[in-house]
């Protein structure tokens, strides 16, 4: 295992694209670090960086403390899986696995210890002599992460190994995923544009927006705490809430928005009050969604499917936020004010000092 660093690491290609901007990270020993972020924003470029495929344009670049910048990919001791997954086609899960053991010219015993051992972790000994192609897309995900197993690397680097996969077979992979982890300890950074796999499976994530890193945390943190409205808006499906309030907006999830109850029981002194407009409810099964509008402003509630309230499609209806659920962002800035909300009197409703 090993930690592995970035100090103001930046990558700037010749057309003038500023793909990473002075990234700064430092996992823990044993860390499953996801990085976040959507289509561009320089995640893989960040990845690829660590890999030794792309050479930074400025800034260091450890791993277990010693700086890897002029190493090459096979003296830095780690292991990448792609998106594509990489298999060669004409070779058996056996040979493929063995690939790299071969190109190392490790000893025949050794390296048939080493390929049972992985395909036994990872639960595919069972299909050594098929080929790639007579595999399934989570078969061929295993293989890949077996191949890059048996080169007992102190850092595994995975770009979207998921993204591949149907939705239902997606969700049991991340399982595996983490299982698997969690079994060999080894410093993981994992690259997706997806929020379910980042929230569900890393230790921490850093989410990332045109090169830099906006947030990084637990995913716990992340989702209740943002740090800007980039965050805000990013993590969450339905996203957070931002309704403006004179020089701030203010925040709340979807989730934590409820129709007011009938016994008044949501005061303005410690509930945001405020009236949804142009109402129309989602079915999802267990859940519904209510879009609305305040004063113009797009807003939506999440509540149980079976919640005793039906509203009209174009109607209007009361709602509230508890105070503590409300995080407050600077309007020009759009980064979080670390300070409970001010006391604002709008048409909407009033959200108390």
């Amino acid at each position: 295992m090993a930690i592995v660093e970035t100090r103001n690491l930046s990558k700037h290609f010749a057309d003038g694209v500023v793909a990473v901007d002075s990234i700064n990270l430092r996992t823990a020993d044993g860390e499953f670090l996801v990085l976040l972020g959507p289509s561009g924003c320089g995640k893989t470029t960040l990845l690829r960086m660590l890999g030794g495929l792309e050479q930074p344009t400025a800034g260091e670049i450890l791993i277990g403390d010693r700086v890897v910048n002029h190493l090459p990919p096979r003296a830095r001791q780690i292991a990448m899986v792609f998106q594509s997954y990489a298999l060669y086609p004409h070779m058996s899960v056996k040979n493929n696995i063995a690939f790299p053991l071969k190109a190392a010219k490790i000893d025949k015993t050794e390296q048939k210890r080493k390929i049972e051992w992985a395909a036994g972790i990872l639960g595919i000994d069972h299909l050594m002599d098929r080929k790639p192609g007579q595999l399934s897309g989570g078969q061929r995900q295993r293989v890949a992460l077996a191949r890059a197993l048996v080169r007992e690397p102190n850092v595994f680097l995975l770009d979207e190994p998921l993204s591949n996969l149907d939705a239902q077979r997606r969700a049991s992979a991340r399982d595996e995923l983490q299982v698997f982890q969690r079994e060999i300890g080894t410093t993981t950074v994992y690259v997706t544009h997806d929020q379910v796999e980042a929230m569900g499976m890393g230790h921490r994530i850093a989410v990332i927006d045109s090169g830099r890193v906006r947030q990084l945390g637990t995913p716990r943190d992340i989702y209740e705490h943002p740090a800007d409205t980039f965050v805000a808006t990013f993590l969450g499906s339905p996203p957070m809430n931002l309704v403006p309030q004179g020089t701030s907006l203010l925040g709340f999830r979807p989730e934590n928005v409820h129709p007011a109850p009938n016994d008044g029981s949501a005061d303005a002194a410690s509930h945001l009050v405020f009236t949804l407009d142009r109402i129309r409810e989602e079915y999802l099964g267990s859940e519904k969604l209510i879009y609305g509008e305040i004063d113009g402003t797009r807003a939506v509630s999440r509540v149980a499917a079976n919640h005793p309230v039906t509203h009209e499609t174009g109607s209007s209806a009361t709602f509230v936020v508890h105070r503590r659920d409300i995080r407050a962002f600077d309007a020009e800035t759009g980064l979080a004010v670390n300070q409970a909300p001010p006391r604002v009197t709008t048409t909407t409703g009033q959200v108390a000092s």
